[in-house]
């Protein structure tokens, strides 16, 4: 495919359907509501009880983290194919319900008295892989579920209500932390078991999955081949590989600050481990805020312009976040948070709706695996990186490796065809063949150039949190 960009015809200015009346629509996302609240409530109290309770070390703190996200580096695009085979609700409804037994092992091991670190690393590498289908299969399943022009709308609600959970799971979670230490990823076992039920309340039937057939030459295509297509997809479409090349960037640094998170707020910045919570939720309020403002400032930037504004104009409030000390200085934290989450979620928004809009249904699971095979196996190398970085250099200075090279992964998306562009295409490109062979050597990383989990962890390319 050539790099040549046609012209693509500017997304009508006109409202879409509302989705307030969508039965579907809110049930899914009201089970994802509870879910994403107990989720934010495990993403602090995980590294609480590791960093409290059980000792860890710097380093073993980011292994940790790294955990929870490497089998997205392992298993995403064999991911994508099951997903591309099989029906997708329930998918979701088998990963809900495995993470609710796996999850609720932690408190009852720690009721016991038998928690250790070893098995913090086996639950996050079990949860994470569960998470891989979950959140390929999830946005795979939001296009079956509502009509095209909704989905700038839809994912803006799911983003809004993440959001939500990362102000207030934070703060809950540190409280739970402070009352029932381990004991407070039941509430996070409860919200999985809340959410398989709304998956089972849905109505909508999903289209028919379409087998592959025979080629021309009377054979299916190779294993290897219907996997790789989703990469080779992505890989050479001009617009896709620099999203990718950027969100794949930011997670990478930003997963190096995130890492460390924990272990700046309670042993560099000395707060106290229930006050965490709240430092964490005051910094989220900005994704709420960009989640909420998402379709108005789509209209008013344009839908292609504002996947780079969003990384390069908002996200530069998040270098404040390294010159945070004790005193007056704390909220600096928090502002700098702000600015980040508001700029992850205007950019999350805006890019996994372009993704779901122009890739061709057939391959929609595949490319979305794709995606996050390169964004999100970039995460578990940051969090090793930030647990080394924070050994060897000092916290703080990690830190502001980890917010520089976050930030300066914009420039991706600035160098681009998205520069020239005020919106994207309204619908998805004409299906191409599937290669016949492995995807082109071309790294996603090596065109010329600078440089899809969340404020304490958020990660690009998220639409909706299955851990991110």
């Amino acid at each position: 495919m050539s790099d040549a960009v046609q012209p693509v015809p500017e997304a009508p200015r006109d409202r879409p359907p509302g989705l307030w009346r969508h039965r579907d629509f809110l049930l899914l996302w009201s089970g994802q509501a509870v879910s994403e609240m107990g989720s934010a409530v495990t993403l602090l109290a995980v590294p609480l009880i590791a960093v409290v309770l059980l000792h860890a070390s710097t380093f073993s703190v980011g292994l940790l983290a790294a955990a929870a996200t490497l089998p997205f580096l392992i298993i995403a695009l064999p991911a994508g194919l099951v997903v591309d085979r099989f029906a997708k609700r329930p998918m979701l409804i088998a990963c809900d319900a495995s993470r609710l037994v796996v999850i609720g092992s932690v408190p009852v091991a720690a009721a016991a008295g038998v928690l250790t670190m070893a098995q913090l690393f086996a639950v996050a590498l079990v949860a994470g892989i569960l998470t891989v289908f979950f959140d390929v299969a999830y946005q795979s399943y939001l296009p079956a579920l509502i009509r095209a022009d909704q989905l700038t709308d839809g994912n803006g609600k799911l983003s809004v209500t993440q959001s939500l959970a990362q102000v207030a799971g934070p703060g809950l979670g540190g409280a739970l932390f402070g009352l029932l230490r381990a004991g407070a990823l039941t509430v996070d076992a409860i919200s999985y078991g809340v959410s398989t039920l709304s998956l089972l309340l849905i109505r909508t039937r999903e289209p028919a999955i379409e087998r592959p057939g025979a080629g021309a030459g009377g054979e299916r295509p190779k294993l290897r081949t219907e996997i790789f297509a989703g990469l080779s997809f992505v890989l050479r479409h001009p617009v896709l590989r620099k999203i990718a090349a950027c969100t794949g960037t930011a997670n990478l640094f930003g997963n190096i600050t995130f890492a460390l998170e924990i272990i700046f707020l309670v042993r560099v910045l000395h707060v106290r481990p229930e006050y965490t919570g709240l430092l964490v939720a005051a910094g989220s309020v900005g994704g709420i805020v960009a989640g909420l403002a998402s379709g108005t400032l789509t209209r008013w930037i344009g839908s292609a312009r504002i996947i780079w504004v969003s990384m390069l104009g908002f996200g530069a409030l998040g270098l404040l976040l390294p010159l945070a000390a004790q005193g007056w200085r704390l909220s600096l934290y928090a502002v700098g948070l702000l600015g980040f989450s508001f700029s992850a979620v205007l950019y999350n928004v805006a890019q996994v709706s372009y993704r779901q809009a122009i890739c061709p249904p057939e391959l929609l699971g595949r490319m979305n695996a794709a995606v996050r095979w390169i964004v999100w196996g970039t995460l578990p190398l940051g969090s090793l990186a930030g647990g080394v970085l924070g050994t060897l250099i000092g916290v703080r200075p990690a830190l502001w490796v980890g917010m520089i090279g976050s930030w300066a992964a914009g420039f991706w998306v600035l160098f681009s065809p998205l520069r020239r562009m005020r919106d994207v295409p309204t619908g998805p490109e004409p299906s191409r063949p599937e290669p016949s062979g492995p995807p082109p050597g071309e790294p996603v990383l090596g065109e010329p150039g600078p440089g899809e989990p969340l404020p304490g962890g958020i990660m690009l390319d998220q639409a909706a949190r299955g851990e991110n």
